[in-house]
């Protein structure tokens, strides 16, 4: 039987990232996402559901992430569902909390308050994946350089 773990999520970050290192020095960058899905109920009113995800970015996307984002920011983020399961010291309860390991991220939007685009240019998007995808040359994109040669060879 097949598996897939695959998440892709588009929101805005709903508190300034939290950073901590481990003790043989990798970085963890921990913060949440406000997901907003728009719809008609059956009564023909429009509503909006909100809903919150856990995420944590581990090495170089987590300084990133920590470096360049804060509350409001829209963030795009590609990863994997875990489950992390533990008992809980006072109340020796079993407990459980479902979060997203982020892969690749893409910053969205300028990043600034104002609506202004970073560096005059529109879009203002950067994109990054994790080591593990960039060593992985079918799934990293194409450099700068190497992609202008291709736009000028496409007859269309």
């Amino acid at each position: 039987m097949a598996n897939l773990n695959k998440v892709m999520l588009i929101g805005n970050l709903t508190r300034d990232p939290e950073l901590r290192v481990t003790p043989k020095g990798t970085a963890i960058c921990t913060f949440s996402l406000a997901v907003n899905r728009k719809f008609r109920d059956e009564s023909g009113a429009d509503r909006e559901e909100v809903t919150y995800v856990d995420i944590e970015a581990w090495g170089k996307a987590g300084e990133n992430i920590s470096k360049y984002c804060t509350k409001g920011r829209p963030l795009f983020v590609e990863g994997r569902l875990r489950l992390d399961q533990w008992e809980d010291k006072t109340t020796k309860e079993k407990r459980s909390r479902m979060k997203v390991v982020c892969d690749n991220f893409q910053f969205l939007g300028s990043g600034r308050s104002d609506g202004a685009a970073v560096g005059g240019e529109g879009g203002g998007e950067t994109r990054y994946s994790a080591p593990a995808a960039r060593n992985n040359p079918a799934s990293r994109p194409a450099a700068p350089a190497q992609q202008e040669s291709l736009d000028e060879d496409v007859p269309f």
